[in-house]
């Protein structure tokens, strides 16, 4: 039994052959159709695709405006690229606590951290479940702060009837090797306003408008770069695959939708674990699904008995030098990094698998 699983349809192994054959890998007509199907398919708004979803982080910091001296809050409760992208713009990441019930980023706890200096907000879907989108998108507008909504788990997640990528001013996702929706490595930046997108355009690629340069007689595109731009396009090789997988991302996350039911149903009366929320009103991909258990070594070694894996997946990361330490009077964040564990939740896990892992946690440990 494998903790994560990468989702490989024969559809996008076709693509890719195809893609492969033609001679043109580089960025195209297939990078530029998946930017169509992302956003026909899941409603995603103005979908940028990228290299990466740590560039699509970076780019929606150069595109808030955000720059040296800045801050940004954000959870310590994230992967490090989270922090790291504010770095690069060398402004500083402030750690906001977050709610012991989902991992996600406090709205209250926002609200303390704001300065002067504050520009944005980088709010976490904390394993594919939305955060208060409602609270922290109104705490921005009263202070003039740009939200980001990390999205790298939460392709495919739902908050109020709207899709995750199609609410706040910005939103990435990953399309690395374990994700949802796999492009090899790969991400996306959507933005909510048209101009953001159009700017994000000409940005990932040198600060060079593509569509708007054509090669003169000498062979070169005619340009004048105004801005600082990046190597941060999506290229269609990475495209192919990302299509083709495509086609099967909604059976994908509702067969964990369904692994995660019967886990809610069977482990919320098992002594020594907590189950986090789930509120009504929004919908997680669930790329994790993580429990708060007591003897946590304990609870891991038990598992590991059965071959069943378990992982914290990202312990809080301000206790990174580069990030000035562990950050004070975070209480909800030690507690849950003192208790989260996740267990296995994916699309190649059987009905007999799932029964496994349920029947091992409530035989105790």
């Amino acid at each position: 039994m494998d903790f994560f699983h990468s989702h490989i349809s024969s559809y996008s192994i076709k693509l890719v052959k195809d893609t492969l054959k033609s001679g043109f890998i580089s960025e195209g007509k297939l990078v530029k159709r998946f930017e169509e199907e992302l956003e026909k398919k899941l409603g995603l708004i103005n979908p940028i695709a990228l290299n990466g979803a740590t560039s699509a982080l970076h780019l929606s910091l150069v595109l808030a405006g955000v720059s040296q001296g800045d801050e940004v809050i954000i959870p310590a409760q994230t992967f490090v690229a989270t922090g790291l992208a504010v770095l690069m713009q060398r402004a500083k990441p402030i750690f906001a606590d977050i709610l012991i019930d989902s991992g996600n980023i406090d709205p209250l706890s926002i609200k303390k951290k704001i300065t002067k200096k504050t520009k944005a907000i980088i709010a976490v879907h904390w394993g594919g479940y939305p955060c208060d989108l409602k609270e922290i998108n109104e705490i921005a507008k009263k202070n003039n702060l740009v939200v980001i909504e990390d999205g790298a788990h939460a392709l495919g997640a739902m908050y109020r009837g709207k899709p995750i990528g199609s609410i706040s001013r910005f939103t990435i996702f990953s399309f690395q090797a374990i994700k949802h929706l796999t492009t090899g490595d790969g991400g996306a930046l959507c933005c909510f306003n048209k101009k953001d997108g159009d700017n994000a355009k000409v940005l990932r690629w040198f600060g060079i408008d593509r569509a708007n340069s054509k090669p003169s007689i000498l062979g070169e595109r005619k340009y004048n770069i105004n801005q600082l731009g990046f190597k941060y396009h999506m290229n269609d090789l990475a495209a192919s695959l990302g299509l083709g997988n495509l086609e099967d991302l909604s059976k994908t996350i509702k067969r964990r939708q369904e692994i995660a039911l019967r886990y809610r149903s069977s482990l919320n009366r098992v002594p020594g674990v907590k189950l986090l929320d789930y509120k009504d009103d929004r919908q997680s991909s669930f790329w994790l699904f993580t429990i708060l258990v007591k003897k946590r070594n304990k609870f891991i070694k038990k598992l590991l008995s059965k071959n069943i894996p378990s992982s914290v997946v990202h312990l809080r990361i301000d206790h990174n030098k580069i990030f000035g330490g562990l950050t004070p009077n975070l209480f909800n964040q030690e507690r849950f990094n003192q208790e989260q564990i996740s267990i296995p939740i994916h699309d190649a896990l059987t009905d007999q698998d799932v029964e496994l892992i349920i029947k091992t946690i409530k035989s105790g440990w």
